[in-house]
């Protein structure tokens, strides 16, 4: 039987692999805490004690705990330290899922980031915008600023991480 992977470049080691390219470092950001909330976010608010919508495309988010907003009814919330607050339903109208495998995080920084988000995606790399969900590169991911303008995180879908590696060593930024 043919070796179908054979076709396939190897996935990089996303533990140790960093890509400095054209004014850009892209590197993995692990062991953040991603959960998945859907439906009544005030409820979710008070319960979690987290206050905020959330921040959408372009926008900075920054601290050990924020939130990114996704949809009208829908958000991650992102955390250095575990959530104090269970997967599944919760009877004041919103439910929780753990996103920690299932969501590879990317931290792209450098001087010509604007000019890498104006080649993945049709977004004003200057304007923010109230979701964070983006097509990037044609996938869909979540995209804001972290910690300052110059400094970016992508949340894509874990399956998807190594296309999106393999595009960005790729991308001609200038």
């Amino acid at each position: 039987m043919r070796n179908l992977a054979e076709k396939w470049p190897a996935t990089p080691d996303f533990a140790i692999a960093t890509l400095n390219k054209d004014g850009v470092t892209v590197r993995t950001v692990s062991g953040l805490n991603q959960l998945l909330v859907s439906g009544d976010l005030t409820a979710w608010s008070k319960a979690s004690g987290l206050a905020g919508e959330g921040v959408g495309a372009g926008a900075v988010a920054s601290g050990d705990t924020y939130m990114v907003r996704i949809a009208r009814d829908r958000l991650l919330a992102v955390g250095e330290q575990p959530f104090p607050i269970a997967a599944g339903w919760h009877a004041a109208g919103f439910a929780v899922t753990v996103m920690n495998a299932g969501l590879h995080v990317f931290e792209i920084e450098g001087p010509e980031l604007d000019r890498l988000t104006a080649r993945g995606t049709a977004l004003d790399p200057g304007a923010a915008s109230p979701s964070a969900s983006i097509l990037f590169a044609g996938i869909g991911v979540l995209f804001y600023r972290f910690g300052n303008p110059g400094r970016a995180r992508l949340h894509v879908d874990r399956g998807l991480a190594p296309y999106l590696w393999e595009w960005l060593e790729q991308a001609q930024v200038l």
